[in-house]
C-alpha cells in the first residue's frame, strides 16, 4: 500500500458526525500530505495512468478538482481544489462532512450556521454568523449540515478530505438574485453532465503544470 492509500485507509472507519473527531484526524492527515509534498507529487504523476481516479477529476469555469484517492466501499476522497479567476461562491450546505487545508493563496470564509433550508429559503434573510480569513496552514472541518460560502483569492489552492455521502442533494442559494436551488450528486447526473464537467488529460497536464511552477508539489 502506498502512502497515498495508506492516509485515506485511516480515515474511512472516522464517524463523520463527530466534527471534532474528524478536524482532528483529518488535521493530522492533511498536515503529514502538506509537509510531505512527494505524496501527492508521486500520486499526480501516476494519476494520467489511474482511469477510476481521472474520471472523477472535474473542471469548473472556476474551479479545478483533482481526485488523489477514493474509497469506493465508504466514499471518502482526497482531492486537491485550485480556484480559478472569478471565484465566487453562494451559501450552500454539503451532501457530505469534510475538512480543508489551504496550500496557497487565501479564500475569505462565510459561515451561516445550520439553518433549516428548502428551496423556498430567501436567502438575503440568511444572515452571516461568522467571517473567518482562511490563510495558508489553516485547517478546518465542517459538517455537512452547515451553511457557508467562500471568495477565493485566485490560484488559491486547498487540500480537502471529503467523508461519505448522507444525502442525495444539497441546496444553494444566491444572496443576489434571491433564488435556491438543488443540487444533486453523480448518481443523479445524466451522462451529458457528467461528461461535461469531466476534466481532460490536457487540462490535467495544465493544472499540473500550475502546481509544479508554484512550488506546491
Amino acid at each position: 500500500m502506498d502512502d497515498m492509500n495508506r492516509v485515506l485507509g485511516e480515515l474511512t472507519w472516522l464517524d463523520w458526525d463527530d466534527i471534532d473527531e474528524v478536524e482532528m484526524m483529518c488535521r493530522a492527515a492533511l498536515d503529514e500530505l502538506a509537509q510531505n509534498p512527494g505524496i501527492v507529487r508521486a500520486r499526480l504523476e501516476e494519476l494520467p495512468n489511474r482511469p477510476e481516479l481521472l474520471k472523477l477529476c472535474e473542471h469548473y469555469d472556476i474551479l479545478d478538482k483533482i481526485v488523489l484517492a477514493s474509497d469506493d466501499r465508504t466514499g471518502v476522497r482526497i482531492r486537491l481544489h485550485v480556484f480559478l479567476p472569478g471565484y465566487f461562491d453562494r451559501p450552500h450546505n454539503h451532501r457530505w462532512s469534510y475538512a480543508s487545508r489551504i496550500l496557497r493563496g487565501h479564500y475569505r470564509h462565510y459561515l451561516f450556521g445550520n439553518a433549516e433550508l428548502d428551496e423556498q429559503v430567501d436567502p438575503a434573510k440568511l444572515p452571516v454568523l461568522q467571517v473567518r480569513d482562511e490563510p495558508v496552514g489553516t485547517s478546518y472541518a465542517l459538517h455537512h449540515s452547515m451553511v457557508h460560502a467562500v471568495v477565493a483569492e485566485p490560484f488559491s489552492v486547498s487540500l480537502v478530505i471529503r467523508g461519505p455521502a448522507v444525502k442525495d442533494r444539497f441546496l444553494v442559494m444566491d444572496r443576489h438574485t434571491n433564488e435556491a436551488w438543488w443540487q444533486y450528486g453523480a448518481r443523479n447526473e445524466s451522462e451529458a453532465e457528467a461528461t461535461k464537467k469531466q476534466m481532460s488529460r490536457t487540462r490535467f497536464a495544465e493544472v499540473t503544470g500550475w502546481l509544479e511552477e508554484w512550488g506546491v508539489f
